[in-house]
């Protein structure tokens, strides 16, 4: 089904916000589900996580990464996506926990958002910590401190907040509060780490996985993970998993198999559109 860019807002140098007219996503989306979307017949299928819902229109934010990525990046309002499948994977499971912990890196930091707004609306006490290469890369840091309880930012250069990575703050944190539950979402490495801290504090934590899926309905396998010693599938399994018994390596080596062709993929579109270091 198709959907209409009905507003897009750049958030940091290749890192845009955008808005979809689709009622019936809206309508059914849950904190921590995503969509499939394709641009065109011959285009490649990539997950993204829902940000956010209102009214007739979702809110999805995208970084410019790859082929695909970029092309949706260059769309501009009243634009058309062709397919958008949705809302898929098993939603966030939200309840009063008591003290929760969000960690957020780079675009995963978008998918928290609408976790920390249900998690809030059951009273529980949630703190946040927002990390990124740079301050320009800490995006949605306003919105969340409307949200959330307190909010702890980190980067890597020192240009805002900690100088340092998330798991920094996530140490620091937990000298001052007893988390019941925690989410960590961001660049696969991030949430290893993450998960390593988790398990050390003895944190509960759970992690979204964003692997290569085509169909994201179990069919293809694309997306299988392991986790605990069994093989699961992150597009109807999960998206989230206990980060703690995630195969790391094994996943971060999934990640890297197309990575020639996607890069020769992405210098074809480069001579064909040009420079775009300016998006």
């Amino acid at each position: 089904m198709k959907g209409k860019i009905v507003a897009k807002k750049k958030l940091a140098s290749q890192i845009y916000d955008f808005t979809i007219h689709h009622p019936y996503i809206s309508r059914h989306a849950k904190p921590g589900q995503f969509v499939v979307i394709r641009l065109s017949e011959q285009g490649e299928r990539i997950p993204l996580t829902i940000a956010g819902t209102d009214g007739n229109s979702f809110r999805m934010v995208v970084k410019a990464v790859g082929k695909t990525t970029y092309q949706l990046c260059l769309l501009q309002e009243g634009n058309e996506i062709i397919d958008i499948v949705g809302p898929l994977g098993k939603p966030s499971e939200i309840r009063d926990y008591g003290n929760v912990l969000l960690v957020g890196g780079g675009v995963g930091i978008a998918t928290l958002m609408p976790i920390a707004k249900a998690l809030k609306s059951f009273r529980n006490t949630v703190i946040a910590v927002l990390g990124g290469r740079s301050k320009e890369q800490v995006i949605m840091l306003d919105e969340f401190k409307k949200i959330v309880d307190e909010v702890v930012v980190t980067t890597d250069d020192g240009s805002l907040g900690i100088k340092g990575v998330v798991t920094d703050a996530v140490g620091e944190l937990s000298s001052r509060y007893k988390f019941d539950q925690a989410w960590a979402v961001g660049p696969t490495v991030m949430m290893k780490f993450c998960s390593m801290k988790a398990k050390e504090l003895k944190i509960p934590l759970l992690v979204s996985l964003n692997p290569i899926m085509v169909d994201g309905t179990g069919m293809c396998g694309a997306c299988r993970v392991t986790v605990g010693d069994e093989i699961k599938f992150a597009c109807v399994d999960g998206p989230e998993f206990d980060g703690t018994k995630v195969d790391w390596d094994e996943l971060l080596k999934r990640l890297s198999q197309y990575r020639e062709e996607e890069k020769v993929s992405m210098e074809l579109f480069q001579k064909k559109v040009g420079d775009l270091s300016w998006l």
